[in-house]
């Protein structure tokens, strides 16, 4: 019975190792060091190391001469030794290869005119700096700070929308209470004028009306009486 085969996706191929090898930049780096430890060294000749020792200069300068050889050599195998120990440790000579395949990269896409894809997937084409007008230049230096601003007037913006929207619920809340006072008022008022109408029906006759002015008036003369 044959068994069933499954598709399997090419997996994407891993990227090219980084040599060991010094290069360009590893090889500068080297060489700077050298010629500075050689530079050091000679700094140290002979003859100033024998004006520190005139005595054994003069009477023994073979021994001193072989005395300041052991030491200069051994000062520059020392630091031979240190700098390829920290090489080796930071892995310098990988870092330096890894940035000069960038630059090499970046070098070959600015010459083709490559550039970067755009969130709609298209190619743009970077601008040399120095064609730009000064302005771009300007606005582009300025494109960090104004940002940062941008993003504190927003907030306080919404700030200020905010505490617009709390006074405009207070005044509206206001508003309400308001009416409804004058609502209540009016409708005191329109018993008041029912109340009124009801007493002008009772009052309207003359007779009544005179018996109720005289009742006052000896209520205010028995308040006097009272008085004195």
């Amino acid at each position: 019975m044959p068994t069933p085969t499954t598709s399997r996706t090419p997996s994407p191929a891993p990227p090219a190792p980084i040599p060991l090898t010094p290069g360009p930049r590893a090889s500068a780096f080297q060489s700077v060091f050298s010629n500075a430890l050689s530079h050091t060294l000679r700094a140290c000749s002979y003859a100033n190391f024998a004006s520190c020792f005139p005595t054994p200069a003069k009477h023994a300068p073979e021994v001193l001469k072989s005395v300041w050889l052991q030491i200069t050599g051994r000062v520059g195998e020392r630091a031979r030794a240190e700098f390829e120990q920290v090489c080796e440790e930071r892995d310098v000579v990988r870092g330096l290869n890894e940035l000069e395949r960038l630059v090499g990269e970046a070098r070959v896409r600015r010459e083709r005119g490559e550039g970067k894809e755009d969130e709609g997937g298209e190619r743009v084409v970077p601008i040399p700096p120095h064609t730009l007008p000064p302005e771009s230049l300007f606005l582009a230096h300025l494109a960090p700070h104004l940002q940062q601003t941008q993003k504190e007037l927003d907030a306080r913006l919404r700030d200020t929308q905010a505490q617009n929207e709390d006074l405009v619920a207070q005044i509206l809340q206001q508003r309400r209470d308001i009416e409804g006072l004058v609502e209540g008022l009016e409708a005191v008022v329109r018993d008041l004028e029912g109340a009124n109408g009801a007493m002008g029906g009772v009052l309207g006759d003359g007779e009544m009306r005179r018996e109720v002015l005289d009742l006052e008036a000896e209520l205010r003369g028995a308040g006097r009486e009272a008085k004195l």
